[in-house]
């Protein structure tokens, strides 16, 4: 994230000088730049100017010499007379220091009981080789400016240093914080990736003066007599050799390289330090010195937003060419870590070896060992490019180098910027290295001018609601740096501009871009925040108020949803589903997220017993859990062609593409384990048992509106226990005198001992799978069968009970004989509940007993006893003659 000094950013905008970092923050946000974070400053507390006034040396005991000074730290730090301090006959205070670099009379830098120095090292008076130490002379590295340590900073030679030769240093007790350019709050913001330009002070600079109207000055205003006292330097053919090859990229087409400029500094004094100004804007935006040609590099960087790169200019051999990797090649890096290049990778290379043969940088990325810049570098090649930011990004994360060059240059940078920048590095070196520059540049520019982009005046209103006129789109457009001209009128007679944009802008490609432009810098606290009225008559569509009511139903059942991931490994293995089983076919994954779990479920139970063995493995033993989500049924699909992107799809190819798609329908699962009901003061503890799962699908159909009927299937069904499994169909169906069952919509019951042992789970464990979308469906259908619900009146007249118990065959459903009782019943029967099942010698083998209550009801009159005997005997008869009823006795 760049980070913001708020002395660097007054160079090129007027910002106050009481400007906080926290105001800057809340002036940027305005105009979509936000705050990372404020950094505080590195060393907070009295440092100051201080001028040594004695200085003792001292052999130690360990052979070491110390130096017992008196320094001058100013009238508002010197001690006091009284103060029980050591005794001194000039105002002054006692440090210990076991530097020797300094002379008495020489003025130091002093940092004061209460400070902190970076790394959180706190300053307090203590005692230390015989004296009390009240303070301590401080050395750059302490301070967090420099790697010296051997030495304490001595300020006459440090000004020498950093420009300000023959300057005194301040008097004692003078600040020392802004001496040093310490001390400032710099504000670190983050930036969207479209907006790259912001990744410099020029364009933090601009957006500043959007957001306050702050006068702005271009630091890339080539003009400008102060930046560039020179001016900029014509490109000729006399400059140092370039070749940019001819090569685009494999993928996308476009070329990598299409401007390229270079410029030759000589006679540079390779021991010539980094100016102070610029070393402490280096330090406060978070780089590290390191050589005044690197230094300068980095600067202009960060200042102009144009990524530089300098070679030492005599280990290359021109021409310098601009070409993609060949296969094979390899580069060793600054980090020291050789690594393989990549055909893709654009690099920069010399002649070396005949035919552009030896890399030396990847462009715009991270530079190479072999020309790098070192203490006996004189000559310095200064490059400014404009790449490909699409070559840019895919090498850097090839080589997972993500680099501040790399970082610019991926998000696209001015093309208009790299002489510009390349003048500004050169008369820098000039300046602080005492190089001379070459009087040409080589500048090979095959950029082209930003096109027009017609867009209508309106498209912001369009999209924001506020209406902006024609007037303040153009200005605010201007205000950014388009160029916008009318462009007539479209069909409808709205008025259309011609907008250019930028080329600091290459994000801007079409009219909701300008839009976004428009909005942003007008404010979008502009921006009225207006609820839509949503239109009468929408709303959750049937399908999916019934799957909300089916969740609810369960959740106030006592069962808890849960969510797992539909990908499964060897589930089918462990539910002992046959090889057989249409279930065992699953669609696999090309690129699975674990390697043990390569395929899609096709059954909700394959992964929802994974999440209640979990649990009680982790000490809850009774477990009522449910999931509802999609299975997948690969069966009958076909494989699907890879469409390109460059057009819409033909129907054809839609319909292609829908057939490659397998079948996902809604299924609803749930397992119950341990007990339902603890033991407790009210009686003992009952566990789930396979009642509650049916129990548990037929809470869900009475939710979405259905009735099930339920049956023992005809055969097993994993992974249910065969003899204690119940299958819920559809009520049947009836087509005349034919009677069609209805279609089995979900299985319940106890899991087989087997799969519950596999699996972890307590005895008699219990499971449901419900096919949701099947139960939805018929749900659908019966009410487009039905048309508009209609709601009788409820009757005010008594019901009347009747009991029936009927001896049936065993293979004889409840189902079966209540669907009998209320066909002949019809409307008066009000509730039909079986109450009791009886088997006994008695009735004879393979029967059973099945007891009805029946409650009757009329809606317009009182039932008399002729009217329930007269239903009791219909009932019988069509039982006997339908199942072979008889009534017991």
């Amino acid at each position: 994230m760049p980070y913001v000094p708020l002395e660097w950013l007054r160079e090129h905008v007027d910002v106050p000088t009481s400007t906080t970092a926290e105001e800057l923050a809340s002036a940027l946000v305005r105009v979509g730049l936000e705050e990372e974070r404020i950094v505080p400053p590195a060393i907070t507390g009295p440092l100051v100017v201080g001028k040594v006034l004695t200085r003792e040396a001292k052999e130690q005991s360990n052979g070491k010499v110390i130096n017992y000074c008196r320094v001058d730290v100013g009238p508002e730090h010197n001690d006091a007379p009284g103060t029980g301090k050591e005794p001194s006959e000039l105002p002054s205070r006692g440090i210990v220091c076991g530097a020797h670099n300094f002379e008495v009379g020489d003025s130091v830098v002093v940092s004061l009981p209460g400070a902190v120095l970076p790394g959180d090292f706190a300053i307090a008076a203590r005692k230390t080789y015989g004296h009390v130490s009240d303070g301590m002379i401080c050395s750059a590295r302490e301070l967090g400016i420099g790697e010296d340590h051997d030495g304490i900073i001595v300020l006459d030679q440090w000004l020498a240093a950093h420009g300000h030769d023959g300057e005194e240093p301040p008097a004692p007790g003078t600040d020392a914080l802004p001496l040093l350019g310490l001390g400032e709050e710099v504000l670190e913001i983050n930036i969207t990736p479209d907006r790259g330009y912001c990744f410099s002070m020029r364009g933090v600079a601009r957006e500043y003066s959007h957001a306050t109207g702050a006068r702005f000055r271009d630091p890339a205003d080539g003009a400008d007599t102060t930046l560039f006292p020179h001016g900029l330097a014509e490109a000729s053919e006399d400059g140092f050799p370039v070749v940019v090859a001819e090569d685009t990229h494999p993928i996308h087409g476009r070329a990598g390289c299409d401007r390229y400029v270079a410029r030759l500094v000589t006679g540079i004094d390779p021991a010539a330090p980094s100016p102070k100004w610029m070393v402490d804007r280096l330090t406060a935006a978070g780089m590290r010195p390191i050589s005044l040609a690197v230094d300068v590099t980095n600067y202009v960087m960060l200042d102009l937003g144009q990524p530089l790169h300098a070679f030492d200019a005599d280990k290359l051999v021109a021409p310098i060419v601009v070409r993609r990797a060949r296969a094979g090649e390899s580069l060793t890096f600054l980090d020291e870590v050789t690594r393989a290049l990549d055909p893709e990778d654009l690099v920069i290379s010399d002649s070396d070896g005949g035919q552009g043969a030896r890399p030396l940088v990847l462009a715009g990325v991270f530079g190479g060992a072999d020309t790098e810049i070192d203490a006996s570098t004189r000559n310095v090649l200064i490059e400014a490019a404009h790449f490909d930011a699409v070559s840019i990004a895919r090498s850097s994360r090839r080589h997972k180098l993500p680099t501040e060059s790399a970082k610019r240059n991926e998000r696209g940078v001015d093309t208009a910027l790299a002489a510009v920048a390349a003048q500004r590095a050169v008369d820098l070196l000039v300046e602080y290295g005492g190089g001379s520059a070459e009087p040409v540049a080589t500048d090979v520019d095959r950029t082209s001018a930003p096109e027009p982009i017609v867009i209508r005046a309106d498209a912001a209103e369009r999209l924001t609601g506020v209406a902006y006129g024609t007037a303040r789109v153009t200005e605010l457009l201007e205000m950014i740096g388009c160029a916008v001209a009318p462009a007539g009128t479209d069909g409808a007679g709205r008025e259309l501009l011609a907008v250019t944009r930028p080329t600091w802008r290459p994000d801007l490609v079409g009219a909701a871009h300008f839009a976004e432009e428009v909005a942003r810098l007008d404010g979008y606290d502009a921006i009225p925040a207006i609820v839509p009225t949503a239109p009468a008559g929408l709303g959750l569509t049937p399908r999916q108020k019934a799957r909300r009511d089916a969740v609810a139903a369960l959740a106030h059942a006592g069962l808890t949803q849960v969510l797992s991931y539909p990908f499964i490994g060897d589930a089918h293995d462990r539910l002992g589903i046959p090889a057989a089983d249409p279930r065992r076919r699953a669609a696999r994954l090309v690129n699975p997220l674990a390697e043990d779990a390569p395929a899609l479920r096709t059954s909700i139970l394959d992964t929802l017993v994974d999440t209640a063995r979990r649990n009680i493995s982790r000490g809850l033993p009774d477990v009522a859990v449910f999931e509802i989500g999609a299975v997948t049924r690969p069966a009958g699909t076909a494989p699907a062609p890879i469409i390109g992107v460059d057009r819409r799809p033909t129907d054809d190819e839609l319909a292609a593409l829908e057939a490659g798609i397998p079948d996902q329908p809604l299924h609803i699962g749930a397992v119950l384990a341990g007990d339902r009901q603890r033991a407790g003061v009210l009686g003992a503890a009952r566990p789930w048992d396979w009642a509650d799962a049916v129990e548990t699908v037929r809470t869900v159909a009475r939710a979405v509106g259905l009735g099930l009927e339920a049956a023992a299937p005809a055969a097993p069904i994993a992974p249910w226990h065969p003899g204690r499994i119940a299958e819920l169909r559809l009520p049947p169906i009836r087509a005349g005198r034919e009677v069609i069952p209805g279609q089995v919509v979900a299985h319940a019951g106890e899991l087989h001992p087997r799969v519950a042992r596999a699996l972890g789970l307590p005895e008699r464990s219990c499971a449901v799978e419900i096919d949701l979308d099947a139960l939805l469906d018929a749900l659908l259908d019966a009410a487009e069968d039905r048309g508009a619900l209609q709601v009788s009146a409820i009757s005010t007249f008594p019901a009347a009970k009747e009991d029936i118990a009927l001896v049936v065959d065993e293979s004889v459903t409840a189902s079966q004989v209540e669907a009998i009782i209320r066909a002949t019943a019809k409307d008066l029967a009000e509730d039909v509940r079986l109450f009791d099942v009886f088997r006994g010698e008695q009735l004879g083998e393979e029967r059973k007993s099945l007891a009805f209550s029946l409650r009757l009801r009329a809606a317009d009159r009182t039932l008399t006893a002729e009217d329930t005997a007269s239903i009791r005997k219909r009932i019988i008869k069509r039982a006997a003659k339908a199942l072979g009823a008889e009534l017991r006795a």
